[in-house]
């Protein structure tokens, strides 16, 4: 089923990622962590969606997305970015197997964070943040979405690590099955992975041979 938007506003939240804001169509649910797929409703973009994750929670009466713009790529990311307010998107049904199943650790790259980003704020919603930990890897502290709400959210428990960074200690470092057993003191629990299909991969296999079942794995199939 399609669904009809229209794009209010649009801000930046890091250098390239956008926060836009769109009126909430009507029929569409989803739970937090699921994504939808977007198509800008003009002739060159119409028949061809991406996929990308509602950042604000299912009872809001807009529709959130934070998005990043890749010049690299086929262009319409770029496109989406540069419409202005007014504009008409089309939504696809929500989709996916990214949703809170119980208290865990969520672990992503980038933009992997965003599914992360809506049931965090719903669990904040539900005053029921204890018992969770967010490790997050970017290329540098720039690069960082929303990151005074994560710290907000889940103070210590919010651990950052920087693959490009310069100061001392962060440079280079990524979450591997070190950085695992340094940070997490149980591998009781849920784990939320998300962000490139080879990080995804690698993290999993990493968790797994910590002890970590299967069925403890949430992320996108």
């Amino acid at each position: 089923m399609s669904h009809d938007a229209t794009l209010l506003m649009t801000e930046f939240v890091t250098h390239d990622v956008q926060r836009l804001l769109l009126t909430r169509p009507e029929g569409l649910d989803w739970q937090p962590g699921q994504g939808v797929e977007v198509h800008i409703d003009n002739d060159e973009w119409r028949e061809e969606g991406r996929p990308f994750t509602p950042t604000s929670l299912p009872n809001d009466q807009l529709l959130e997305f934070t998005t990043k713009r890749y010049p690299e790529g086929d262009g319409m990311t770029m496109s989406l970015h540069a419409l202005k307010p007014g504009a008409q998107l089309k939504l696809s049904d929500a989709f996916g197997s990214i949703t809170y199943q119980g208290p865990g650790t969520f672990i992503a790259a980038g933009t992997g964070l965003t599914p992360f980003l809506g049931i965090l704020r719903q669990l904040a919603a539900d005053d029921a943040l204890d018992g969770h930990t967010l490790l997050l890897t970017n290329k540098t502290e720039r690069d960082v979405i929303c990151e005074k709400e994560l710290k907000h959210y889940l103070g210590d428990d919010c651990v950052l690590t920087f693959t490009r960074e310069h100061e001392p200690g962060h440079q280079g470092q990524r979450i591997d099955v070190d950085f695992l057993k340094s940070q997490l003191s149980t591998f009781d629990g849920m784990f939320y992975v998300c962000g490139p299909d080879a990080f995804v991969e690698a993290i999993n296999d990493q968790l797994q041979s910590l002890g970590v079942q299967p069925e403890q794995l949430v992320y996108e199939q």
